[in-house]
C-alpha cells in the first residue's frame, strides 16, 4: 500500500482542510477529532507522510508518541479525567479509515463509556474543548 498525499490528514497539514489545533511542533500536529467520542478527543499525527505504524519510521514514531503523552496529560488536567484511552488503527482491517499515522487521545471518566463513532460535534462545543487543552498545556 502507498501513501496517499490527498487523504484528509494531509489537506488539513496544508491547511486545505480546517482543523481545531491544540498543539503542533516541527515533527507533529495534535487536533481536535470532529466527530469524538469524548469530551476532548484529539488526533495526534506526523508532519511528514506515513501510511500508518506499519511504515513509520522510528522517528516518526518517537515524535508522535512524545507529543501523545505531551496531550494526554494536558487532556486529563483539562477535562478532570480519572484516565487516558490511547488508540492506534493499521489498515483497513484493523479499523483505520484515513490512511496517515494517527494516534486518538481520549480523556476517560470511571464509568462513562465511549460515545458511538460517527457523529459530528458541533464547532462551537469542539473550539471550547480545544481551548481547555491549549489552556493546560500552557500550565504544563
Amino acid at each position: 500500500m502507498t501513501y496517499d498525499s490527498d487523504n484528509v490528514f494531509a489537506k488539513i497539514l496544508r491547511g486545505d482542510l480546517p482543523s481545531e489545533r491544540v498543539y503542533d511542533d516541527d515533527h507533529t500536529l495534535a487536533f481536535m477529532d470532529i466527530m469524538p467520542r469524548a469530551d476532548g478527543h484529539v488526533l495526534v499525527i506526523p508532519r511528514t507522510a506515513a501510511r500508518n505504524v506499519l511504515d513509520a519510521s522510528p522517528a516518526q514514531l518517537a515524535a508522535c508518541l512524545a507529543t501523545v503523552q505531551k496531550v494526554a496529560r494536558a487532556s486529563m488536567t483539562a477535562f478532570e479525567a480519572g484516565g487516558v484511552t490511547i488508540q492506534q488503527f493499521n489498515e483497513a482491517a484493523g479499523g483505520q479509515e484515513v490512511f496517515h499515522l494517527h494516534f486518538h487521545v481520549l480523556p476517560r471518566h470511571e464509568g462513562v463509556p465511549l460515545r458511538p463513532p460517527g457523529k459530528l460535534e458541533e464547532r462551537e462545543v469542539i473550539a471550547a474543548n480545544a481551548e481547555k487543552i491549549r489552556a493546560a498545556l500552557k500550565n504544563a
